[in-house]
């Protein structure tokens, strides 16, 4: 079973636009049979891991007692299996280097530097290829505001793959393993 890593903020609420569409991510995720990893915590992270969850999906939780430090709280309460790690840069390096393809969400300064190194380490082949997905416009205009030809080489941009839904998100992953099988 793929295990796919969603990266998001931790601050949207149950309620939210983007906590509602982690939810859909995370079960279209289960549905097409992936297994969801996300951070473990609250906001994107909880989302996803509901909406697998309520799909009968696995859902791995990758926590930090570093980050408990700070913000106490537990992992979600539909996290199945816990990796705890004591650092934020172990955590990180989990969640970039132990899955299958990764489902990037609305999201701060962490959820850019997850995007940052699993991007930059495919680019430099530290880690074999894989589906780096965004989700919405907020990844489309900082991509966009981002990407400068004279820095970012037009094959090093095909590695991201934007789209505006959790539905086209999961259709493109589900697409990228598909025309690798052929």
């Amino acid at each position: 079973m793929k295990v796919i890593s969603v990266f998001g903020s931790a601050a949207p609420l149950s309620n939210s636009a983007d906590y509602e569409t982690a939810r859909t991510v995370g079960r279209l995720l289960a549905q097409a049979g992936y297994t969801v990893q996300t951070g473990g915590y609250s906001g994107i992270m909880a989302g996803a891991s509901q909406g697998a969850h309520e799909a009968g999906g696995h859902v791995i939780g990758v926590t930090s007692a570093q980050i408990e430090q700070f913000r106490p709280e537990p992992p979600n309460e539909w996290v199945k299996q816990e990796i705890k790690y004591k650092t934020l840069r172990e955590r990180l390096m989990h969640l970039v280097d132990q899955c299958d393809g990764v489902i990037v969400m609305a999201g701060g300064i962490g959820t850019l530097s997850e995007l940052a190194l699993v991007w930059s380490f495919v680019q430099t082949g530290e880690r074999p290829c894989l589906p780096i997905i965004t989700v919405g416009g907020l990844w489309q205009r900082t991509l966009a505001a981002f990407i400068d030809q004279a820095y970012v080489r037009p094959e090093h941009k095909r590695l991201i793959t934007m789209t505006r839904t959790a539905g086209e998100a999961v259709n493109a992953l589900t697409d990228y393993f598909k025309a690798r099988q052929l």
